[in-house]
Protein backbone atom coordinates (compact mmCIF):
# COMPACT_ATOMS: atom_id res chain seq x y z
CA UNK A 1 0.00 0.00 0.00
CA UNK A 2 1.24 3.56 -0.67
CA UNK A 3 1.81 5.99 1.18
CA UNK A 4 -1.03 8.98 1.88
CA UNK A 5 -0.23 12.28 0.32
CA UNK A 6 -0.27 15.22 2.16
CA UNK A 7 -3.80 16.10 0.86
CA UNK A 8 -5.03 12.17 1.61
CA UNK A 9 -3.47 12.80 5.27
CA UNK A 10 -5.36 15.97 6.11
CA UNK A 11 -8.29 14.59 4.31
CA UNK A 12 -7.98 11.61 6.80
CA UNK A 13 -7.31 13.61 10.51
CA UNK A 14 -3.79 12.03 10.10
CA UNK A 15 -1.95 14.19 11.86
CA UNK A 16 1.47 12.35 12.46
CA UNK A 17 1.73 11.90 8.64
CA UNK A 18 0.58 14.71 8.38
CA UNK A 19 3.26 17.21 9.95
CA UNK A 20 5.42 14.75 9.14
CA UNK A 21 5.16 15.84 5.42
CA UNK A 22 4.84 18.83 5.49
CA UNK A 23 8.41 18.93 7.24
CA UNK A 24 9.96 16.51 4.83
CA UNK A 25 8.71 18.85 1.87
CA UNK A 26 10.26 22.22 3.83
CA UNK A 27 13.48 20.03 4.11
CA UNK A 28 13.48 18.81 0.07
CA UNK A 29 13.52 22.63 -1.00
CA UNK A 30 9.30 22.33 -1.71
CA UNK A 31 7.94 26.38 -1.82
CA UNK A 32 5.73 26.99 1.38
CA UNK A 33 3.34 28.19 -0.72
CA UNK A 34 2.76 25.00 -2.73
CA UNK A 35 2.90 23.01 0.69
CA UNK A 36 -0.13 25.14 1.92
CA UNK A 37 -1.98 24.89 -1.48
CA UNK A 38 -1.68 21.01 -0.93
CA UNK A 39 -3.30 21.36 2.74
CA UNK A 40 -5.98 23.79 1.56
CA UNK A 41 -6.63 20.73 -0.88
CA UNK A 42 -7.05 18.38 1.79
CA UNK A 43 -9.16 20.57 3.74
CA UNK A 44 -11.29 21.04 1.05
CA UNK A 45 -11.35 17.10 0.75
CA UNK A 46 -12.19 16.85 4.26
CA UNK A 47 -15.67 18.81 3.77
CA UNK A 48 -16.25 16.86 0.43
CA UNK A 49 -15.82 13.68 2.92
CA UNK A 50 -18.72 15.24 5.46
CA UNK A 51 -20.83 15.99 2.72
CA UNK A 52 -20.90 11.99 1.57
CA UNK A 53 -21.21 11.31 5.30
CA UNK A 54 -18.09 9.70 5.37
CA UNK A 55 -17.03 11.79 8.33
CA UNK A 56 -18.56 13.87 11.09
CA UNK A 57 -18.17 16.69 13.30
CA UNK A 58 -15.71 16.15 15.57
CA UNK A 59 -13.48 15.46 12.63
CA UNK A 60 -13.54 19.07 10.49
CA UNK A 61 -12.86 20.36 14.28
CA UNK A 62 -10.08 18.10 14.14
CA UNK A 63 -8.89 18.78 10.60
CA UNK A 64 -9.28 22.40 12.03
CA UNK A 65 -6.58 21.65 14.38
CA UNK A 66 -4.32 19.86 12.53
CA UNK A 67 -4.46 22.87 10.44
CA UNK A 68 -3.41 24.93 13.07
CA UNK A 69 -0.12 22.53 13.47
CA UNK A 70 0.85 22.54 10.28
CA UNK A 71 0.51 26.67 10.17
CA UNK A 72 2.65 27.37 13.04
CA UNK A 73 5.42 25.35 11.16
CA UNK A 74 4.72 26.82 7.74
CA UNK A 75 4.00 30.21 8.97
CA UNK A 76 7.40 31.64 9.84
CA UNK A 77 8.59 30.02 5.79
CA UNK A 78 5.68 31.48 4.52
CA UNK A 79 6.53 35.08 5.78
CA UNK A 80 9.62 34.42 5.01
CA UNK A 81 8.43 34.05 1.30
CA UNK A 82 6.00 36.89 1.25
CA UNK A 83 8.93 39.04 2.47
CA UNK A 84 10.55 39.12 -0.99
CA UNK A 85 7.09 39.00 -3.38
CA UNK A 86 4.34 41.63 -3.94
CA UNK A 87 2.13 38.65 -3.97
CA UNK A 88 -1.80 38.99 -3.93
CA UNK A 89 -2.81 38.70 -0.06
CA UNK A 90 -5.34 36.00 0.77
CA UNK A 91 -9.16 36.43 0.30
CA UNK A 92 -10.76 37.92 3.39
CA UNK A 93 -14.12 36.62 5.71
CA UNK A 94 -15.64 38.29 8.71
CA UNK A 95 -18.10 35.89 10.53
CA UNK A 96 -19.18 36.40 13.91
CA UNK A 97 -22.40 35.02 15.80
CA UNK A 98 -25.10 37.66 15.82
CA UNK A 99 -26.18 39.95 18.79
CA UNK A 100 -28.14 38.14 21.59
CA UNK A 101 -26.84 34.83 20.33
CA UNK A 102 -23.58 33.54 22.39
CA UNK A 103 -22.92 29.76 21.10
CA UNK A 104 -19.59 29.48 19.10
CA UNK A 105 -19.39 25.66 18.10
CA UNK A 106 -20.68 25.66 14.68
CA UNK A 107 -18.82 29.42 13.98
CA UNK A 108 -16.12 27.79 15.25
CA UNK A 109 -16.00 25.00 12.61
CA UNK A 110 -16.85 27.62 9.95
CA UNK A 111 -13.88 29.79 10.95
CA UNK A 112 -11.44 26.72 10.87
CA UNK A 113 -12.52 25.40 7.79
CA UNK A 114 -12.12 28.88 6.19
CA UNK A 115 -8.58 29.32 7.58
CA UNK A 116 -7.91 25.52 6.30
CA UNK A 117 -9.01 26.84 2.80
CA UNK A 118 -6.58 29.81 2.71
CA UNK A 119 -9.16 32.64 4.26
CA UNK A 120 -8.02 35.39 6.06
CA UNK A 121 -10.74 35.12 8.83
CA UNK A 122 -11.75 38.06 11.05
CA UNK A 123 -13.20 36.02 13.76
CA UNK A 124 -15.71 39.45 15.72
CA UNK A 125 -16.87 36.48 18.32
CA UNK A 126 -20.69 35.95 20.01
CA UNK A 127 -23.18 38.16 20.66
CA UNK A 128 -21.94 41.03 17.68
CA UNK A 129 -23.57 43.84 17.12
CA UNK A 130 -24.55 44.91 13.62
CA UNK A 131 -22.34 47.87 13.74
CA UNK A 132 -19.27 45.79 14.59
CA UNK A 133 -19.93 44.55 11.46
CA UNK A 134 -20.11 47.32 9.61
CA UNK A 135 -16.23 48.42 11.57
CA UNK A 136 -15.21 45.29 10.30
CA UNK A 137 -15.99 44.99 6.74
CA UNK A 138 -15.15 49.17 6.68
CA UNK A 139 -11.43 47.64 8.28
CA UNK A 140 -10.78 44.56 6.56
CA UNK A 141 -13.00 45.04 3.17
CA UNK A 142 -14.10 41.37 2.78
CA UNK A 143 -15.36 39.59 0.27
CA UNK A 144 -17.51 37.42 2.33
CA UNK A 145 -19.35 38.07 5.69
CA UNK A 146 -20.91 35.01 7.73
CA UNK A 147 -23.23 35.53 10.38
CA UNK A 148 -24.39 32.44 12.69
CA UNK A 149 -27.44 31.70 15.05
CA UNK A 150 -28.88 29.02 17.07
CA UNK A 151 -31.43 30.81 18.93
CA UNK A 152 -34.98 31.77 16.55
CA UNK A 153 -35.44 34.82 19.08
CA UNK A 154 -31.98 35.89 17.05
CA UNK A 155 -33.86 36.39 13.31
CA UNK A 156 -33.74 40.03 14.09
CA UNK A 157 -30.36 40.08 14.62
CA UNK A 158 -29.57 38.77 11.00
CA UNK A 159 -32.23 41.29 9.35
CA UNK A 160 -30.59 44.45 11.75
CA UNK A 161 -27.13 43.46 10.60
CA UNK A 162 -27.80 43.12 6.73
CA UNK A 163 -29.70 46.56 6.98
CA UNK A 164 -27.24 48.02 8.94
CA UNK A 165 -24.45 46.74 6.17
CA UNK A 166 -26.82 48.32 3.34
CA UNK A 167 -26.77 51.64 5.76
CA UNK A 168 -23.34 51.88 5.13
CA UNK A 169 -23.19 51.59 1.68
CA UNK A 170 -21.22 48.25 2.05
CA UNK A 171 -24.07 45.92 0.62
CA UNK A 172 -22.36 45.55 -3.06
CA UNK A 173 -19.13 45.23 -1.83
CA UNK A 174 -19.54 41.89 0.12
CA UNK A 175 -21.20 38.49 -0.31
CA UNK A 176 -23.12 37.56 3.05
CA UNK A 177 -24.34 34.03 4.13
CA UNK A 178 -26.11 32.58 7.38
CA UNK A 179 -25.94 29.51 9.18
CA UNK A 180 -26.45 27.99 12.20
CA UNK A 181 -29.47 25.71 13.90
CA UNK A 182 -31.82 28.89 13.29
CA UNK A 183 -31.27 29.72 10.24
CA UNK A 184 -32.95 28.92 7.59
CA UNK A 185 -33.29 29.33 3.26
CA UNK A 186 -36.74 31.28 4.50
CA UNK A 187 -34.66 33.35 6.99
CA UNK A 188 -31.72 33.92 4.80
CA UNK A 189 -34.28 35.65 1.91
CA UNK A 190 -36.19 37.13 4.15
CA UNK A 191 -33.05 39.13 5.65
CA UNK A 192 -31.34 40.08 2.37
CA UNK A 193 -28.72 37.38 2.61
CA UNK A 194 -26.62 36.13 -0.34
CA UNK A 195 -26.72 32.25 0.99
CA UNK A 196 -28.18 29.94 3.43
CA UNK A 197 -25.55 27.21 4.72
CA UNK A 198 -27.17 24.00 6.28
CA UNK A 199 -23.64 22.92 7.41
CA UNK A 200 -20.30 24.34 7.97
CA UNK A 201 -19.53 22.76 4.54
CA UNK A 202 -22.03 24.41 2.33
CA UNK A 203 -20.72 27.71 3.97
CA UNK A 204 -16.96 27.20 3.21
CA UNK A 205 -18.01 26.23 -0.46
CA UNK A 206 -20.21 29.38 -0.74
CA UNK A 207 -16.79 31.37 0.36
CA UNK A 208 -15.08 29.46 -1.90
CA UNK A 209 -16.86 30.22 -4.69
CA UNK A 210 -17.34 34.53 -3.82
CA UNK A 211 -13.56 33.75 -3.69
CA UNK A 212 -12.61 32.21 -6.50
CA UNK A 213 -10.93 29.11 -4.92
CA UNK A 214 -11.04 25.96 -7.09
CA UNK A 215 -11.96 23.60 -4.89
CA UNK A 216 -10.89 19.78 -5.74
CA UNK A 217 -13.56 17.53 -6.98
CA UNK A 218 -15.09 14.43 -5.60
CA UNK A 219 -14.50 11.08 -6.68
Amino acid sequence: MSEKTLVEAIAYCDEPTALRLVKEALQSGVPPQEILAQCNQGMLELGNRFSRDECFLPDLMFGGMIMKNIMAELGPHLAKQAAGQAGTSRPKAVIGTVQHDVHDIGKDIVVMMLRGSGFDVVDLGVDVPPARFVEAIRQHQPCVVGMSLLLTTCYSSVTATVEAIRQAGLRDQVAIMVGGAAASELLAKNAGCDFYGKTAVDGLKFACQVAGITQPTSP
